[in-house]
Protein backbone atom coordinates (compact mmCIF):
# COMPACT_ATOMS: atom_id res chain seq x y z
CA UNK A 1 0.00 0.00 0.00
CA UNK A 2 1.41 3.28 -1.16
CA UNK A 3 2.39 5.28 2.30
CA UNK A 4 0.09 8.60 2.05
CA UNK A 5 1.18 12.02 2.90
CA UNK A 6 -0.25 12.12 6.66
CA UNK A 7 1.58 8.77 7.37
CA UNK A 8 4.97 10.55 6.39
CA UNK A 9 3.97 13.56 8.43
CA UNK A 10 3.39 11.49 11.30
CA UNK A 11 6.35 9.18 10.74
CA UNK A 12 8.72 12.63 10.39
CA UNK A 13 6.83 14.12 13.63
CA UNK A 14 7.95 11.16 15.47
CA UNK A 15 11.16 11.65 14.70
CA UNK A 16 11.96 14.60 15.24
CA UNK A 17 10.19 15.26 18.44
CA UNK A 18 13.09 13.07 20.68
CA UNK A 19 15.25 15.54 19.54
CA UNK A 20 16.29 19.10 19.31
CA UNK A 21 13.55 21.90 20.57
CA UNK A 22 10.42 20.54 21.34
CA UNK A 23 7.26 21.66 19.92
CA UNK A 24 5.20 22.66 23.49
CA UNK A 25 1.30 21.89 23.43
CA UNK A 26 0.80 25.46 23.85
CA UNK A 27 2.51 26.35 20.99
CA UNK A 28 4.98 29.53 21.64
CA UNK A 29 4.41 30.75 17.76
CA UNK A 30 3.57 34.44 18.37
CA UNK A 31 -0.40 33.10 17.83
CA UNK A 32 -3.25 33.50 19.84
CA UNK A 33 -3.72 29.68 19.67
CA UNK A 34 -4.96 28.73 22.72
CA UNK A 35 -4.21 31.90 24.61
CA UNK A 36 -7.00 34.09 23.00
CA UNK A 37 -9.81 31.65 22.77
CA UNK A 38 -12.36 32.77 24.32
CA UNK A 39 -16.29 31.45 25.58
CA UNK A 40 -19.06 33.90 24.06
CA UNK A 41 -22.08 32.43 27.49
CA UNK A 42 -21.17 30.10 30.37
CA UNK A 43 -19.45 30.17 33.63
CA UNK A 44 -16.01 31.28 31.53
CA UNK A 45 -17.27 34.24 29.53
CA UNK A 46 -15.32 36.68 31.83
CA UNK A 47 -12.15 34.89 31.49
CA UNK A 48 -10.10 37.03 28.63
CA UNK A 49 -8.55 33.64 27.20
CA UNK A 50 -8.41 29.96 26.85
CA UNK A 51 -6.11 29.54 30.02
CA UNK A 52 -4.87 26.23 32.60
CA UNK A 53 -7.31 26.12 35.37
CA UNK A 54 -5.57 25.86 38.82
CA UNK A 55 -8.17 23.30 40.44
CA UNK A 56 -10.13 24.74 43.03
CA UNK A 57 -8.20 28.04 43.37
CA UNK A 58 -10.29 29.75 41.20
CA UNK A 59 -6.96 30.96 39.01
CA UNK A 60 -6.52 30.50 35.53
CA UNK A 61 -2.81 30.40 34.17
CA UNK A 62 -0.80 30.90 31.31
CA UNK A 63 2.56 29.08 30.39
CA UNK A 64 5.04 30.99 29.33
CA UNK A 65 8.13 30.56 27.64
CA UNK A 66 10.51 32.86 29.23
CA UNK A 67 9.36 31.67 32.78
CA UNK A 68 9.14 27.79 32.29
CA UNK A 69 9.23 27.36 35.98
CA UNK A 70 6.59 29.68 36.85
CA UNK A 71 2.66 30.09 35.66
CA UNK A 72 1.28 33.49 34.59
CA UNK A 73 -1.86 34.54 36.31
CA UNK A 74 -4.26 35.83 33.79
CA UNK A 75 -7.86 35.72 35.61
CA UNK A 76 -9.41 35.30 39.32
CA UNK A 77 -12.37 34.13 39.64
CA UNK A 78 -14.53 36.71 42.08
CA UNK A 79 -15.87 34.23 44.11
CA UNK A 80 -13.27 31.83 44.71
CA UNK A 81 -10.40 30.77 47.09
CA UNK A 82 -8.12 33.06 45.36
CA UNK A 83 -9.85 36.01 45.02
CA UNK A 84 -8.25 39.30 46.97
CA UNK A 85 -4.97 37.05 47.36
CA UNK A 86 -3.63 36.66 43.98
CA UNK A 87 -3.83 39.06 41.01
CA UNK A 88 -3.79 38.77 37.09
CA UNK A 89 -0.45 39.41 36.15
CA UNK A 90 0.72 37.64 39.35
CA UNK A 91 3.22 34.64 38.72
CA UNK A 92 2.82 31.61 40.71
CA UNK A 93 6.79 30.55 41.22
CA UNK A 94 5.97 27.87 44.12
CA UNK A 95 3.78 26.40 46.17
CA UNK A 96 4.09 24.37 49.45
CA UNK A 97 6.50 26.26 50.88
CA UNK A 98 8.94 25.29 47.87
CA UNK A 99 9.99 26.72 44.52
CA UNK A 100 9.07 24.65 41.29
CA UNK A 101 11.46 22.81 40.77
CA UNK A 102 11.21 21.45 36.98
CA UNK A 103 10.56 23.53 33.90
CA UNK A 104 7.60 22.62 31.76
CA UNK A 105 7.32 19.65 29.78
CA UNK A 106 4.10 19.35 28.52
CA UNK A 107 3.21 19.25 25.00
CA UNK A 108 2.35 16.43 21.96
CA UNK A 109 4.72 13.93 21.37
CA UNK A 110 6.80 11.24 23.05
CA UNK A 111 9.03 13.17 24.80
CA UNK A 112 6.88 15.87 25.98
CA UNK A 113 3.42 14.10 26.49
CA UNK A 114 2.48 14.58 30.59
CA UNK A 115 2.46 17.69 32.93
CA UNK A 116 6.58 17.44 34.29
CA UNK A 117 7.02 21.45 36.03
CA UNK A 118 5.07 23.59 37.91
CA UNK A 119 1.48 22.51 36.50
CA UNK A 120 2.47 19.21 38.10
CA UNK A 121 3.98 19.84 41.28
CA UNK A 122 1.00 22.62 42.34
CA UNK A 123 -1.42 19.75 41.90
CA UNK A 124 0.66 17.48 44.10
CA UNK A 125 0.43 20.46 46.75
CA UNK A 126 -2.96 20.92 46.34
CA UNK A 127 -3.94 17.65 46.63
CA UNK A 128 -2.41 17.23 49.81
CA UNK A 129 -3.33 20.10 51.39
CA UNK A 130 -7.14 18.89 50.77
CA UNK A 131 -6.18 15.84 53.11
CA UNK A 132 -7.91 15.33 56.71
CA UNK A 133 -4.68 15.57 57.99
CA UNK A 134 -4.03 18.90 56.67
CA UNK A 135 -5.22 22.10 57.01
CA UNK A 136 -6.94 23.05 53.63
CA UNK A 137 -4.70 25.80 53.38
CA UNK A 138 -3.04 26.19 50.04
CA UNK A 139 0.32 28.12 50.71
CA UNK A 140 1.72 29.82 46.92
CA UNK A 141 4.61 32.30 46.30
CA UNK A 142 4.04 34.97 43.70
CA UNK A 143 6.26 37.42 42.27
CA UNK A 144 4.41 40.44 41.93
CA UNK A 145 6.34 42.74 39.59
CA UNK A 146 10.15 42.69 41.59
CA UNK A 147 8.61 41.94 45.02
CA UNK A 148 8.23 37.81 46.65
CA UNK A 149 5.06 37.29 48.25
CA UNK A 150 3.88 34.04 50.66
CA UNK A 151 -0.10 33.91 50.76
CA UNK A 152 -1.81 31.55 51.53
CA UNK A 153 -5.73 30.44 50.05
CA UNK A 154 -8.25 28.66 51.98
CA UNK A 155 -9.35 25.77 49.58
CA UNK A 156 -11.26 23.75 52.56
CA UNK A 157 -11.59 19.80 52.42
CA UNK A 158 -14.87 19.60 51.24
CA UNK A 159 -13.64 16.96 48.95
CA UNK A 160 -10.64 15.51 50.62
CA UNK A 161 -7.88 13.80 48.46
CA UNK A 162 -7.80 10.99 46.00
CA UNK A 163 -7.71 7.75 47.72
CA UNK A 164 -5.17 5.34 45.85
CA UNK A 165 -7.44 3.45 44.20
CA UNK A 166 -9.63 6.35 42.92
CA UNK A 167 -12.40 6.23 41.45
CA UNK A 168 -12.91 3.42 42.99
CA UNK A 169 -13.72 2.92 47.17
CA UNK A 170 -13.37 6.82 47.00
CA UNK A 171 -15.03 9.04 48.97
CA UNK A 172 -14.04 12.08 47.38
CA UNK A 173 -14.52 10.37 43.75
CA UNK A 174 -18.53 9.76 45.17
CA UNK A 175 -18.79 13.15 45.98
CA UNK A 176 -17.26 14.66 42.89
CA UNK A 177 -19.38 12.20 40.86
CA UNK A 178 -22.83 12.72 42.40
CA UNK A 179 -21.77 16.52 41.94
CA UNK A 180 -21.30 16.23 38.33
CA UNK A 181 -24.54 13.82 37.33
CA UNK A 182 -27.20 17.04 39.30
CA UNK A 183 -24.78 19.32 36.97
CA UNK A 184 -25.65 17.16 33.99
CA UNK A 185 -29.19 17.01 34.56
CA UNK A 186 -29.48 20.43 34.47
CA UNK A 187 -27.85 21.60 31.87
CA UNK A 188 -30.36 19.09 29.33
CA UNK A 189 -32.00 20.46 27.13
CA UNK A 190 -35.94 20.61 26.65
CA UNK A 191 -35.24 17.98 23.76
CA UNK A 192 -33.37 15.98 25.78
CA UNK A 193 -30.27 16.65 24.10
CA UNK A 194 -26.95 17.78 26.46
CA UNK A 195 -25.37 19.34 23.71
CA UNK A 196 -22.50 17.68 21.20
CA UNK A 197 -21.91 14.04 19.91
CA UNK A 198 -19.43 14.22 23.21
CA UNK A 199 -21.78 15.05 25.75
CA UNK A 200 -24.41 13.39 24.20
CA UNK A 201 -22.27 10.23 24.40
CA UNK A 202 -20.83 10.19 27.64
CA UNK A 203 -23.55 12.11 30.00
CA UNK A 204 -26.57 9.84 29.35
CA UNK A 205 -24.03 6.98 29.99
CA UNK A 206 -22.60 8.39 33.30
CA UNK A 207 -26.04 8.83 34.22
CA UNK A 208 -27.63 5.15 33.33
CA UNK A 209 -23.90 4.30 35.02
CA UNK A 210 -25.30 5.32 38.45
CA UNK A 211 -27.97 2.87 38.56
CA UNK A 212 -30.70 5.71 40.37
CA UNK A 213 -33.70 5.38 39.15
CA UNK A 214 -33.90 9.11 40.18
CA UNK A 215 -31.78 9.93 36.38
CA UNK A 216 -33.83 7.45 34.34
CA UNK A 217 -36.13 10.15 33.18
CA UNK A 218 -33.23 11.90 31.68
CA UNK A 219 -31.70 9.08 30.13
CA UNK A 220 -34.89 8.15 28.12
CA UNK A 221 -35.57 11.86 27.10
CA UNK A 222 -31.88 11.63 25.82
CA UNK A 223 -32.36 8.24 24.29
CA UNK A 224 -35.86 9.68 22.65
CA UNK A 225 -33.98 12.77 21.40
CA UNK A 226 -31.22 9.87 19.88
CA UNK A 227 -34.14 8.36 18.22
CA UNK A 228 -36.01 11.62 16.45
CA UNK A 229 -32.27 12.79 15.03
CA UNK A 230 -31.09 9.40 12.85
CA UNK A 231 -32.80 7.50 10.39
CA UNK A 232 -32.52 3.99 8.49
CA UNK A 233 -32.03 6.47 5.40
CA UNK A 234 -30.11 9.70 6.33
CA UNK A 235 -29.95 12.26 3.64
CA UNK A 236 -27.51 14.37 5.00
CA UNK A 237 -24.17 13.30 3.58
CA UNK A 238 -22.22 15.59 5.35
CA UNK A 239 -22.20 17.28 9.17
CA UNK A 240 -19.79 14.79 10.42
CA UNK A 241 -22.54 12.94 10.68
CA UNK A 242 -21.29 9.79 11.38
CA UNK A 243 -20.53 10.51 15.23
CA UNK A 244 -23.72 10.79 16.09
CA UNK A 245 -25.07 7.64 14.77
CA UNK A 246 -21.73 6.05 16.98
CA UNK A 247 -23.19 8.21 19.65
CA UNK A 248 -26.38 6.73 19.37
CA UNK A 249 -25.88 3.45 18.24
CA UNK A 250 -23.79 2.92 22.24
CA UNK A 251 -26.40 4.79 24.12
CA UNK A 252 -29.67 3.12 22.87
CA UNK A 253 -27.52 -0.07 23.09
CA UNK A 254 -26.93 0.13 26.76
CA UNK A 255 -30.28 1.56 28.00
CA UNK A 256 -32.33 -1.52 26.50
CA UNK A 257 -29.33 -4.10 27.60
CA UNK A 258 -30.04 -2.24 31.25
CA UNK A 259 -33.61 -1.28 30.64
CA UNK A 260 -35.15 -4.13 28.67
CA UNK A 261 -37.28 -1.55 26.70
CA UNK A 262 -38.84 -3.04 23.49
CA UNK A 263 -39.47 -0.05 21.98
CA UNK A 264 -36.11 1.33 21.38
CA UNK A 265 -35.26 -2.34 19.27
CA UNK A 266 -37.02 -0.91 16.10
CA UNK A 267 -34.85 2.82 16.65
CA UNK A 268 -31.70 1.12 16.86
CA UNK A 269 -32.36 -1.01 14.11
CA UNK A 270 -32.57 2.31 12.04
CA UNK A 271 -29.19 3.55 13.27
CA UNK A 272 -27.47 -0.47 12.45
CA UNK A 273 -28.94 0.48 8.97
CA UNK A 274 -27.32 3.69 8.80
CA UNK A 275 -24.31 2.69 9.78
CA UNK A 276 -24.38 -0.70 7.03
CA UNK A 277 -24.93 1.88 4.56
CA UNK A 278 -22.23 4.51 5.40
CA UNK A 279 -19.39 2.11 6.05
CA UNK A 280 -16.63 2.36 3.25
CA UNK A 281 -17.02 -1.42 1.68
CA UNK A 282 -16.55 -0.70 -1.80
CA UNK A 283 -14.65 1.46 -4.22
CA UNK A 284 -17.71 2.38 -6.01
CA UNK A 285 -18.59 4.44 -2.93
CA UNK A 286 -15.90 7.33 -3.06
CA UNK A 287 -17.23 10.59 -3.94
CA UNK A 288 -15.24 11.34 -7.88
CA UNK A 289 -14.51 14.61 -6.06
CA UNK A 290 -12.11 13.29 -2.80
CA UNK A 291 -9.35 12.30 -6.15
CA UNK A 292 -8.76 15.52 -6.43
CA UNK A 293 -9.46 17.70 -3.02
CA UNK A 294 -7.57 14.28 -1.26
CA UNK A 295 -5.42 12.82 -4.08
CA UNK A 296 -2.64 11.62 -1.27
CA UNK A 297 -6.00 9.75 1.35
CA UNK A 298 -7.39 8.39 -2.42
CA UNK A 299 -7.61 4.32 -1.96
CA UNK A 300 -4.93 2.93 -4.22
CA UNK A 301 -6.98 -0.22 -4.58
CA UNK A 302 -10.25 -2.19 -2.82
CA UNK A 303 -8.54 -3.66 0.31
CA UNK A 304 -7.27 0.07 1.09
CA UNK A 305 -9.43 1.79 3.63
CA UNK A 306 -12.22 -0.92 3.07
CA UNK A 307 -14.10 -1.55 6.27
CA UNK A 308 -13.66 1.77 7.85
CA UNK A 309 -16.05 4.55 9.17
CA UNK A 310 -14.95 8.18 8.01
CA UNK A 311 -16.64 11.73 9.41
CA UNK A 312 -19.63 11.04 6.90
CA UNK A 313 -20.74 8.19 4.48
CA UNK A 314 -19.06 6.01 2.27
CA UNK A 315 -15.58 7.46 1.71
CA UNK A 316 -15.30 11.01 1.85
CA UNK A 317 -11.90 13.60 2.32
CA UNK A 318 -9.55 11.57 3.81
CA UNK A 319 -11.50 8.56 4.13
CA UNK A 320 -11.71 6.35 6.93
CA UNK A 321 -10.38 6.78 10.23
CA UNK A 322 -9.28 4.45 13.05
CA UNK A 323 -11.02 6.59 15.48
CA UNK A 324 -14.57 5.92 13.97
CA UNK A 325 -14.20 2.94 13.37
CA UNK A 326 -13.33 1.48 16.01
CA UNK A 327 -16.37 2.69 17.71
CA UNK A 328 -18.44 1.18 14.66
CA UNK A 329 -17.16 -1.76 15.28
CA UNK A 330 -18.16 -1.44 18.80
CA UNK A 331 -21.62 -0.50 17.94
CA UNK A 332 -22.12 -3.94 16.28
CA UNK A 333 -21.10 -5.73 18.61
CA UNK A 334 -23.55 -4.32 21.38
CA UNK A 335 -26.37 -4.12 18.92
CA UNK A 336 -25.42 -7.88 18.36
CA UNK A 337 -26.03 -8.22 21.80
CA UNK A 338 -29.44 -6.91 21.56
CA UNK A 339 -30.44 -9.07 19.19
CA UNK A 340 -29.91 -7.01 16.41
CA UNK A 341 -28.68 -8.88 13.34
CA UNK A 342 -25.33 -8.38 12.74
CA UNK A 343 -23.55 -9.08 9.16
CA UNK A 344 -20.15 -10.18 10.28
CA UNK A 345 -19.02 -9.99 7.24
CA UNK A 346 -19.08 -6.04 7.11
CA UNK A 347 -17.91 -6.40 10.90
CA UNK A 348 -15.10 -8.80 10.26
CA UNK A 349 -13.82 -5.71 7.65
CA UNK A 350 -14.21 -3.35 10.34
CA UNK A 351 -11.76 -5.44 12.67
CA UNK A 352 -9.26 -5.51 9.83
CA UNK A 353 -9.19 -2.27 8.89
CA UNK A 354 -8.11 -1.67 13.09
CA UNK A 355 -5.28 -4.75 12.85
CA UNK A 356 -3.79 -3.01 9.69
CA UNK A 357 -3.58 0.31 11.47
CA UNK A 358 -1.78 -1.49 14.63
CA UNK A 359 1.16 -1.20 15.75
CA UNK A 360 3.39 -4.66 17.24
CA UNK A 361 3.09 -2.61 20.35
CA UNK A 362 -0.81 -2.58 19.98
CA UNK A 363 -1.38 1.09 19.55
CA UNK A 364 -3.62 2.01 16.78
CA UNK A 365 -2.37 4.50 14.49
CA UNK A 366 -4.78 7.01 12.42
CA UNK A 367 -6.11 5.29 9.87
CA UNK A 368 -5.44 1.33 8.35
CA UNK A 369 -1.56 1.65 8.22
CA UNK A 370 1.03 1.73 10.56
CA UNK A 371 2.33 5.50 10.67
CA UNK A 372 5.15 5.64 12.78
CA UNK A 373 6.70 2.67 13.55
CA UNK A 374 5.78 -0.55 14.72
CA UNK A 375 6.99 0.47 18.55
CA UNK A 376 5.91 4.34 17.95
CA UNK A 377 2.58 5.38 20.11
CA UNK A 378 0.85 9.49 20.47
CA UNK A 379 -2.51 9.75 21.72
CA UNK A 380 -4.55 6.65 22.64
CA UNK A 381 -8.66 7.55 22.10
CA UNK A 382 -8.19 5.19 18.67
CA UNK A 383 -6.83 2.39 20.39
CA UNK A 384 -9.25 2.58 23.58
CA UNK A 385 -11.93 2.72 20.84
CA UNK A 386 -10.25 -0.41 19.42
CA UNK A 387 -9.88 -2.53 22.56
CA UNK A 388 -12.94 -2.07 23.74
CA UNK A 389 -14.49 -3.13 20.84
CA UNK A 390 -12.26 -6.14 20.17
CA UNK A 391 -12.40 -7.14 24.29
CA UNK A 392 -16.58 -6.83 23.30
CA UNK A 393 -16.21 -8.94 20.17
CA UNK A 394 -19.34 -11.54 19.96
CA UNK A 395 -17.22 -14.21 17.99
CA UNK A 396 -15.32 -17.11 19.26
CA UNK A 397 -11.98 -17.11 19.01
CA UNK A 398 -8.48 -15.61 22.09
CA UNK A 399 -7.90 -13.20 19.15
CA UNK A 400 -9.81 -10.25 19.85
CA UNK A 401 -9.07 -10.80 23.68
CA UNK A 402 -5.56 -11.02 22.79
CA UNK A 403 -5.82 -7.81 20.87
CA UNK A 404 -7.56 -6.32 23.56
CA UNK A 405 -5.18 -6.85 26.19
CA UNK A 406 -2.20 -5.59 23.78
CA UNK A 407 -4.02 -2.69 23.30
CA UNK A 408 -4.81 -1.70 26.91
CA UNK A 409 -1.16 -2.60 28.25
CA UNK A 410 0.18 0.13 25.38
CA UNK A 411 -2.23 2.12 27.31
CA UNK A 412 -0.78 1.42 30.95
CA UNK A 413 2.90 1.49 29.42
CA UNK A 414 2.07 5.05 27.68
CA UNK A 415 -0.55 6.51 30.05
CA UNK A 416 1.03 10.34 29.44
CA UNK A 417 -0.72 11.27 26.30
CA UNK A 418 -4.33 10.74 28.54
CA UNK A 419 -5.68 13.85 27.88
CA UNK A 420 -3.98 14.94 24.61
CA UNK A 421 -6.36 12.86 22.04
CA UNK A 422 -6.38 14.68 18.82
CA UNK A 423 -9.46 15.97 17.72
CA UNK A 424 -11.57 16.10 20.73
CA UNK A 425 -9.51 15.11 23.87
CA UNK A 426 -12.61 14.37 25.97
CA UNK A 427 -13.27 12.15 23.67
CA UNK A 428 -10.31 10.63 23.58
CA UNK A 429 -9.77 10.14 27.15
CA UNK A 430 -12.93 8.39 27.65
CA UNK A 431 -12.47 5.75 25.44
CA UNK A 432 -9.13 5.23 26.49
CA UNK A 433 -10.12 4.71 30.34
CA UNK A 434 -12.64 2.10 28.24
CA UNK A 435 -9.88 0.39 26.52
CA UNK A 436 -7.19 0.38 29.79
CA UNK A 437 -10.40 -1.10 31.49
CA UNK A 438 -9.62 -4.25 29.68
CA UNK A 439 -6.69 -4.85 32.11
CA UNK A 440 -6.97 -3.64 35.73
CA UNK A 441 -3.60 -3.33 36.06
CA UNK A 442 -3.35 -0.98 32.50
CA UNK A 443 -6.52 1.08 34.05
CA UNK A 444 -4.78 1.63 37.37
CA UNK A 445 -1.88 2.96 36.10
CA UNK A 446 -3.60 5.34 33.65
CA UNK A 447 -5.24 6.84 36.50
CA UNK A 448 -2.23 7.28 38.57
CA UNK A 449 -0.32 8.78 36.09
CA UNK A 450 -3.45 11.50 35.49
CA UNK A 451 -4.37 12.14 38.86
CA UNK A 452 -2.59 15.71 38.49
CA UNK A 453 -5.10 16.22 35.26
CA UNK A 454 -8.12 15.16 37.80
CA UNK A 455 -7.26 17.60 40.67
CA UNK A 456 -6.24 20.55 37.84
CA UNK A 457 -9.27 20.05 35.65
CA UNK A 458 -12.06 20.59 39.16
CA UNK A 459 -13.39 24.26 38.99
CA UNK A 460 -13.84 26.35 42.43
CA UNK A 461 -17.53 25.35 41.72
CA UNK A 462 -17.31 21.23 41.31
CA UNK A 463 -17.35 21.65 37.85
CA UNK A 464 -14.75 19.88 35.65
CA UNK A 465 -13.07 22.34 32.67
CA UNK A 466 -11.66 21.78 29.55
CA UNK A 467 -8.28 22.13 29.85
CA UNK A 468 -5.62 23.51 26.55
CA UNK A 469 -4.88 20.56 24.41
CA UNK A 470 -2.79 19.17 21.46
CA UNK A 471 -5.19 20.42 18.69
CA UNK A 472 -6.33 23.60 20.68
CA UNK A 473 -9.63 22.92 19.66
CA UNK A 474 -13.15 22.67 20.70
CA UNK A 475 -13.02 25.05 23.23
CA UNK A 476 -16.27 27.51 24.06
CA UNK A 477 -18.94 28.14 25.79
CA UNK A 478 -20.00 24.38 26.53
CA UNK A 479 -16.25 23.47 27.89
CA UNK A 480 -17.27 22.55 30.90
CA UNK A 481 -20.34 20.23 30.18
CA UNK A 482 -17.87 18.60 27.59
CA UNK A 483 -15.10 17.66 30.77
CA UNK A 484 -18.13 17.27 33.49
CA UNK A 485 -19.76 14.73 30.92
CA UNK A 486 -16.52 12.56 30.68
CA UNK A 487 -15.29 13.07 33.53
CA UNK A 488 -18.56 11.76 35.35
CA UNK A 489 -18.66 8.93 32.78
CA UNK A 490 -14.96 7.78 33.60
CA UNK A 491 -15.61 7.68 37.66
CA UNK A 492 -18.51 4.90 37.27
CA UNK A 493 -15.85 2.70 35.14
CA UNK A 494 -15.32 0.68 38.03
CA UNK A 495 -18.46 -0.24 38.83
CA UNK A 496 -19.22 -2.41 35.67
CA UNK A 497 -22.85 -1.12 35.49
CA UNK A 498 -22.75 -1.02 31.80
CA UNK A 499 -21.50 -3.87 29.20
CA UNK A 500 -19.00 -1.62 27.79
CA UNK A 501 -17.36 -1.39 31.48
CA UNK A 502 -17.53 -4.86 32.39
CA UNK A 503 -20.92 -5.79 33.19
CA UNK A 504 -21.74 -9.79 31.83
CA UNK A 505 -25.05 -9.76 29.68
CA UNK A 506 -25.51 -12.23 27.45
CA UNK A 507 -26.66 -11.63 22.95
CA UNK A 508 -30.20 -12.32 22.81
CA UNK A 509 -29.31 -14.13 19.50
CA UNK A 510 -29.31 -17.67 19.20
Amino acid sequence: MIIRLRTLILFWLAMILPCGRLPAQVHYYGTESPWGQRADSGPDADVPGWFYNLGITGLRAQLIEDEPKALLIRYVFPDSPGNGHVLPGDLVIGAGGQRFKEAHRNGYGEAVFGADGPVLELAEVLEACQSKTASGKLQLTLRRGTEILDVSLDVGQKYGSYSASFPEACPKSEKILAELLSYLVQNQNDEGSFGDPVHNTFAPLALLASGKAEYLPAVERNVRYHCRETYAKDKRFFDLINWTYMSAALVLSEYYLTTGEKWVLPELQEVHDHLVKSQYLHMSQINPKAKKSHPDSYPQGPEDSHGGWGHNPGFEGYGPIAMLTGQGALAYSLMHRCGITIDRTNHDAAYEFLRKGTGRNGYVWYGDEIGGGPEGWADMGRTGATGIANFLSPYEGAVYRERALAHARVIGQHPQSFPDTHGSPAMGMAYTALGANVESDSFRKLMDANRWWFIMAQCHDGTFYYQPNRDNAGYGSDARMTASSVVAFIFTVPRQSLVITGKTTKSTNP
